[in-house]
């Protein structure tokens, strides 16, 4: 147990950006420093959750919502929470913001449209090219990706920036942020 809260990192991005990749890589990472760090991957969510959510506005809140009370059971036990979810709408981040407190972290994982669907580790873009989709994430007009206002730290995933740039920036962050708030305790 610890004697603070765990730091949450709200990884936000397009399906493609690298948010399961580098919350994995950064989890190793960190726990090589003998830190405690639980990732938290909306996919694993949503296919355990106990009713089906679908994409639309309200089933994205309530999903980020149950992840965000995931968060909070496990605020004693681990030095850091990885969350890696598209929370695609402002709103929805802004709860959870307000939900988990001054420990939240809101990471934008940024990358270009076209390096996305060339990409496309699940096969999403060219299944909504095909018509398969018709309701994709910051692809259709009628479900946009709302690109965060405000994030506390922005890393652009895509063309001229390699895998390890993008993981060694988002290491030093967190591992930084959480100094700062063990210090602050």
């Amino acid at each position: 147990m610890n004697a603070y809260e765990a730091l949450f990192i709200w990884l936000t991005g397009m399906s493609g950006s690298g948010k399961t990749t580098l919350s994995r890589a950064v989890e190793k990472m960190l726990k090589d420093i003998d830190l405690k760090v639980l990732v938290i991957d909306g996919d694993d969510v949503r296919k355990k959750h106990k009713k089906k959510l679908g994409f639309s506005r309200d089933d994205v809140m309530e999903n980020n919502l149950s992840i965000a009370s995931r968060c909070i059971e496990h605020k004693n036990l681990f030095d850091i929470i990885i969350v890696s979810v598209i929370s695609p709408y402002e709103d929805a981040r802004e709860a959870v913001k307000k939900k988990l407190g001054s420990n939240f972290r809101l990471m934008y994982l940024k990358t270009d449209l076209e390096i996305l669907k060339e990409r496309d580790p699940k096969g999403l873009y060219s299944s909504a090219d095909n018509g398969l989709i018709t309701d994709l994430v910051g692809y259709s007009v009628s479900n946009p990706y709302e690109v965060p206002r405000k994030s506390d730290v922005s890393i652009d995933t895509g063309s001229g920036s390699s895998i390890e740039q993008s993981q060694e920036e988002m290491y030093q962050y967190i591992k930084d942020s959480f100094c700062s708030i063990k210090n602050q305790k």
